[in-house]
C-alpha cells in the first residue's frame, strides 16, 4: 500500500454531502458490493465543491477521496478528463483488483455531470462565452477552428470524426447520449447503451478528449420506443431512427454545444450540409452506398446548422484507414445492424415484452378474402415482403396490407403490389412544393421521380396533414409507417410518414 493511497483513504476532509444544489452520482452494487457516490456543486463553470462517499473495499473509498480532490475547483471540462488511470496514478498506483475502485468512482464522477447537464447547469465559465455569434450557430466553427461538441458514439464512424476534428485544430469535447437501457438487450452492440457509454468515454480519454453523457432515455421512450410499439400494435412499420434523429438526440446534443459556447457539433454520419439559398440543407456524401440522409430527414433547419460531418468527403474504406493510421482501438470494430434498443435481441421478442404482442394465429387471405393461409400475428409483417409467409403458390406472393383489427394479413402477386400514388401525412416541407422532384421511401432505397401534391392548391413550405406523391414508374411496396424522404435533386426538402 503506497503513502498516497494511505492517505486517501484515511482523508476525511471531502466525506460526506455537498452543500444544498449539488449533483450526485452514484456507481457499484450488485454483484461486486463496493458503491461510491461523488456528488459536485458547480458554480461559474467550475467544481466549486466535491464530496464522496463510499462501501466496500478499501481502494473504493480510497478511490472516492482521490477523485473528489482530483476535481474539486476545477473546470468541469477539465474533471470531463479525469479517467480511472489518473486516479490510479494519485493512489501511486493500483493492482488489477484494486482498480476496479478506481472505475467506480470516475464512473460515479461522469454519472454527476450528467446529472448536472440534466439540470441546465451553467458548463463553462463566463469567460469562455459565446465562443459562436447565437443569432449564427456554427458561424466561429466555420471561421475557425474553436470549440467543437463530438457525438462520440464509440464506432469507427465517430471516433474518426472527432479525429480529424482534432487535427484540424479544433478544441474537441466528446458527448455520448444514453437512450436506453434494458436487461434483455445486449448492451455490448448498442450504440447508446450504459456499456456503450463507458466504452464511448474510454475511448475519448485514450485520445485524450473530455467526455459528457446525456441521459436522454425517458424522452427516448417516450418519443421514439413508444411510438415504435403503437405503430407495430397498429399494423405498421415505424422508422424509429429518423425519429430519434429528427426528434431527440441530435437537437439535445446541438443544444448541448450552445451551452457550451461551441462552434457546432460534429458527427460520424454519412452526409453533408450545402445552402441552396435558401437555408442549409442535406446532400449526399462521397460515399454514396454510407449516404444517411434519408435517416437524417427529419433534422429541422435550426440543427441543421450547427451540424458539421468530417466523414462527408470520404469512403469507407477511408474511414477504416485513417482509424488504423491513428492508431485508434477501434478501427476494425464491426458495425452495429441492429437497431439501438433491439440488440442482441429479435424485434418479435422485443415486441412480445414491451407491447404484449405476441404471437397470435391469423389468416392470410387474398385481395377477395379468399383464405390461403395462417400466420403467427399481423405484427410479423410488413407491406413488401415476400419471405416467411409459408405459401404454396403458382407464383411469389407479396404481403399487400395488414389489418390489426381482425389480424389478418392480406397477400398478392407482384403486380397488386405496385402503385403510383402514395399519401404520405404528417408532411414538412423545408422548400415549396414545385421543388420536390424525387423521393426516397426506404433507407437505401433508389430515389423515384415524383411529383408532389395536395388538394387543389400550390403546396407551399410548411407542415401538412397530408399530401399526395405521384411516382413516374410504379414501386412495389410503400410501407405505411415508413419515412418518405422528400427531395429537390440530392437536397433533402421534405419528410412525412407513408400513410
Amino acid at each position: 500500500m503506497s503513502e498516497e493511497f494511505e492517505y486517501y483513504l484515511e482523508d476525511d476532509s471531502r466525506r460526506g454531502p455537498t452543500t444544498a444544489g449539488g449533483h450526485v452520482g452514484v456507481a457499484g452494487g450488485a454483484p461486486c458490493g463496493d458503491v461510491v457516490r461523488v456528488s459536485l456543486r458547480l458554480a461559474d463553470g467550475r467544481v466549486g465543491e466535491a464530496r464522496f462517499d463510499a462501501e466496500g473495499c478499501s481502494a473504493a473509498i480510497a478511490a472516492g477521496a482521490a477523485t473528489a480532490d482530483a476535481v474539486e475547483g476545477r473546470a468541469v471540462l477539465e474533471a470531463a478528463r479525469l479517467a480511472p488511470a489518473d486516479v490510479a496514478g494519485a493512489l501511486g498506483g493500483l493492482s488489477p483488483q484494486g482498480r476496479h475502485g478506481a472505475e467506480l468512482a470516475t464512473d460515479a464522477l461522469h454519472r454527476a455531470l450528467t446529472n448536472a447537464i440534466a439540470c441546465d447547469t451553467q458548463l463553462v465559465p463566463r469567460e469562455r462565452r459565446p465562443a459562436s455569434d447565437p443569432a449564427a450557430p456554427g458561424r466561429a466553427a466555420e471561421e475557425a477552428a474553436g470549440l467543437v461538441l463530438v457525438a462520440l458514439s464509440g464506432g469507427v464512424d465517430s471516433a474518426v470524426a472527432a479525429w480529424l476534428e482534432r487535427q484540424r485544430g479544433a478544441d474537441v469535447i466528446a458527448v455520448t447520449v444514453k437512450l436506453w437501457a434494458d436487461r434483455g438487450t445486449d448492451g455490448t452492440r448498442s450504440c447508446c447503451s450504459p456499456e456503450a457509454v463507458l466504452g464511448a468515454r474510454t475511448l475519448a480519454h485514450s485520445i485524450g478528449i473530455p467526455h459528457l453523457t446525456m441521459d436522454l432515455e425517458h424522452a427516448f421512450r417516450t418519443t421514439v420506443v413508444d411510438h415504435f410499439l403503437a405503430g407495430h400494435a397498429e399494423g405498421r412499420t415505424p422508422n424509429p431512427c429518423v425519429r430519434c434523429n429528427g426528434h431527440v438526440r441530435l437537437d439535445a446534443m446541438a443544444d448541448l454545444a450552445d451551452r457550451l459556447g461551441a462552434g457546432g457539433l460534429a458527427t460520424g454520419h454519412y452526409a453533408r450540409v450545402a445552402d441552396d439559398g435558401d437555408g442549409p440543407v442535406l446532400v449526399a456524401p462521397a460515399d454514396r452506398a454510407k449516404d444517411q440522409t434519408y435517416m437524417l430527414s427529419a433534422v429541422s433547419p435550426r440543427t441543421l446548422a450547427r451540424l458539421r460531418f468530417p466523414l462527408a468527403a470520404l469512403t469507407k474504406g477511408d474511414v477504416r484507414r485513417v482509424a488504423a493510421d491513428a492508431g485508434l482501438p477501434v478501427a476494425s470494430k464491426p458495425e452495429s445492424q441492429d437497431l439501438c434498443f433491439l440488440a442482441g435481441q429479435g424485434k418479435l421478442s422485443f415486441l412480445a415484452r414491451h407491447a404484449g404482442l405476441a404471437d397470435r394465429e391469423g389468416e392470410i387471405v387474398d385481395r377477395s378474402g379468399r383464405v390461403l393461409g395462417r400466420h403467427g400475428g399481423h405484427h410479423r409483417f410488413t407491406v413488401g415482403q415476400r419471405r416467411g409467409l409459408g405459401l404454396a403458390a403458382p407464383e411469389p406472393m407479396y404481403v399487400l396490407e395488414t389489418d390489426a383489427a381482425s389480424n389478418r394479413v392480406v397477400v398478392g402477386a407482384r403486380d397488386e403490389l405496385e402503385t403510383r400514388r402514395v399519401v404520405v401525412r404528417d408532411a414538412v416541407l423545408r422548400r415549396d412544393g414545385d421543388r420536390v422532384d424525387r423521393v426516397r421511401l426506404r433507407y437505401h432505397s433508389r430515389p423515384l421521380a415524383c411529383t408532389v401534391h395536395t388538394g387543389g392548391s400550390p403546396l407551399r413550405a410548411g407542415r401538412h396533414d397530408e399530401v399526395v406523391v405521384r411516382l413516374e414508374e410504379p414501386v412495389a411496396g410503400a410501407a405505411p409507417g415508413q419515412t418518405a424522404s422528400l427531395l429537390a435533386g440530392e437536397a433533402v426538402v421534405g419528410h412525412g410518414t407513408i400513410a
